[in-house]
């Protein structure tokens, strides 16, 4: 089964100018533990698909099937605890809270699903470790580096141990040699925890280091079959 299944995608907006149709029938399939990149211009619509797939927002004809389950149709409860428990995100923009150090930022999403303080810990810590961070444990957001506060928010996404990575240009505010070392680690931790990914960026060289590669234009989404 796949982990994600998408079914002629369709979205489009209301502006100034009249109607805009962003998704002109996307078809996608992401295999389990597969780390796919989706590249597009700016504008193409590469973070309207990922919030889709995210439950963050509908579509307006389409179906997308998250291990085999439609996730049109849930209660926002339902979605909510889908959110929560299976999927992970990572923005372009780190979004730790500022008051929490790096391993209350990770231990977060534990503590709201219910898990003790101790293991909640023990997990963060373990993560913060694999992402060579546990001498920054006790650091805020704004003592980390920027690539140090991305990695943060990469293990944050997959404490939970979630089956899919939405990454919406994860490495976008980071220079290239950064970029790269962050889009390592995240790739690696993705598949130290058999985290299906997909990832949309602009960077052709983190893309060529995917799996997969799918190109949005026009709508459409090319060569992801």
């Amino acid at each position: 089964m796949h982990i994600l299944e998408v079914d002629n995608l369709h979205k489009g907006f209301d502006s100034p100018s009249g109607h805009v149709d962003v998704l002109r029938g996307v078809f996608l399939k992401v295999a389990p533990k597969e780390f796919l990149a989706v590249v597009g211009e700016s504008g193409s619509g590469k973070s309207t698909l990922l919030q889709i797939l995210g439950t963050l927002e509908p579509a307006d004809v389409g179906d997308v099937l998250f291990e085999g389950q439609s996730i049109f149709g849930l209660s926002p409860r339902v979605q909510a605890r889908i959110r929560n428990e299976r999927i992970g995100f990572v923005y372009q923009a780190h979004h730790l809270i500022p008051e929490l150090t790096a391993l209350e930022n990770v231990m977060l999403p534990l503590q709201i699903r219910g898990m003790t303080t101790t293991e909640a810990r023990d997990r963060a810590y373990e993560l913060l470790v694999r992402m060579h961070l546990e001498a920054r444990e006790s650091h805020v957001p704004a003592k980390l580096s920027g690539g140090e506060a991305q990695r943060v928010a990469v293990a944050r996404a997959l404490v939970g141990k979630p089956r899919l990575l939405l990454a919406d240009e994860p490495t976008g505010n980071l220079d290239e040699t950064t970029a790269q070392q962050v889009f390592a680690a995240m790739r690696e931790l993705c598949a130290q925890e058999g985290a299906s990914a997909v990832m949309v960026t602009h960077s052709l060289s983190l893309a060529s280091a995917s799996d997969r590669v799918a190109y949005l234009k026009g709508g459409l989404l090319e060569s992801s079959m």
